[in-house]
């Protein structure tokens, strides 16, 4: 049996990795919550507020639409902002289950760290299920949601490790900072949609601590050519991503088209900024942060990160001025 001075210095020489992965799980447990008790509360949606505010749906940028044309195209984007973290996260507890594993018979703090963050991911995709079902009640039929969270997390999982934790940590930072730099101040939001972004913002901020961590334990495996390779790989995810936004902004804005009555004249602008949106929203917010910035910046090569940048340029540019740094 180990000494008092014994396990004071194994204490004492825990990595700082272990200790990070132990902060999480406090973390996860003091602010544990529930769907019904804490987030939903037997509440519905009341169609005379926003989802979205217009730093992330960019309703603003359509002058044409009017006042309530404006509140239903936040709400339509709200409703698609709901589904793709529904859909994300479908990849994302797998991916993090499966790296669980190389965990089991070593770190038992970062085991259960891991483990936690697969039961959250999983209580995720069912709050967002609900959400899906609440805004389909309250809005008018026509919606379609055309990703498929299977065939998402199929295309996602196909690639290296190293990419997918790169594009997790991409994802789960820029869920943050929508959080913080424009729901949570935005006025005129429905506070059921503020609240589940609320109590998701709060299991997150450990997920991406977590992802970060897999990231870098990840890379140290590499080779500097697979290293080169995984590169390749984000750069496909990232292709990837865009693609399933362009399918998405169209049925998305053919359906507000429709429903809120926009004339044909207008209807390839509403299209258009649909795009920048969710462009801006799911790629281009999250490559601009600082955070995923200096994480990619070290990780990566000078070379390897020109590769990622020029794959990113016709986005930034497609996007355009709405990429600040403040989202409101």
């Amino acid at each position: 049996m180990p000494t008092a001075t014994a396990t004071a210095t194994a204490t004492a020489t825990i990595a700082p990795d272990s200790a990070r992965y132990a902060r999480c799980i406090e973390a996860s447990k003091r602010i544990r919550w529930d769907i019904d008790r804490d987030v939903i509360r037997g509440r519905h949606f009341d169609l005379a507020h926003k989802f979205l505010p217009d730093g992330l749906s960019l309703a603003h940028e359509l002058p044409f639409l009017t006042p309530a044309q404006r509140l239903f195209y936040s709400q339509v984007q709200g409703r698609t902002y709901a589904n793709m973290f529904g859909t994300i996260e479908r990849y994302i507890g797998v991916k993090m289950l499966d790296v669980s594993r190389t965990h089991g018979f070593g770190d038992q703090v970062a085991f259960e760290a891991l483990v936690r963050l697969t039961d959250e991911e999983l209580k995720h995709q069912e709050l967002f299920r609900r959400i899906e079902r609440l805004a389909g009640e309250a809005m008018p039929p026509g919606y379609r949601f055309e990703l498929s969270g299977n065939d998402v997390a199929a295309f996602v999982l196909g690639k290296c490790s190293w990419a997918v934790l790169a594009l997790t940590c991409h994802i789960e930072l820029f869920s943050q900072a929508h959080y913080r730099a424009s729901i949570d101040g935005a006025a005129g939001l429905s506070d059921l949609f503020k609240d589940v972004f609320l109590f998701h913002w709060k299991e997150e901020a450990q997920h991406a601590i977590l992802d970060e961590l897999e990231w870098v334990r990840e890379d140290a495996t590499l080779e500097p050519a697979a290293r080169d390779a995984a590169v390749g790989e984000l750069i496909e995810l990232i292709g990837g991503v865009d693609g399933l936004l362009q399918v998405q902004a169209r049925a998305d804005a053919a359906y507000f088209c429709e429903v809120a009555g926009v004339d044909a004249a207008h209807g390839a602008a509403v299209e258009s900024n649909t795009l920048r949106a969710y462009r801006w929203q799911y790629i281009v917010s999250g490559a601009l942060e600082p955070r995923f910035q200096k994480a990619l910046g070290e990780l990566t090569t000078e070379a390897q990160l020109g590769r990622v940048q020029a794959a990113l340029a016709p986005l930034l540019a497609y996007v355009g001025g709405c990429g600040e740094p403040a989202l409101h």
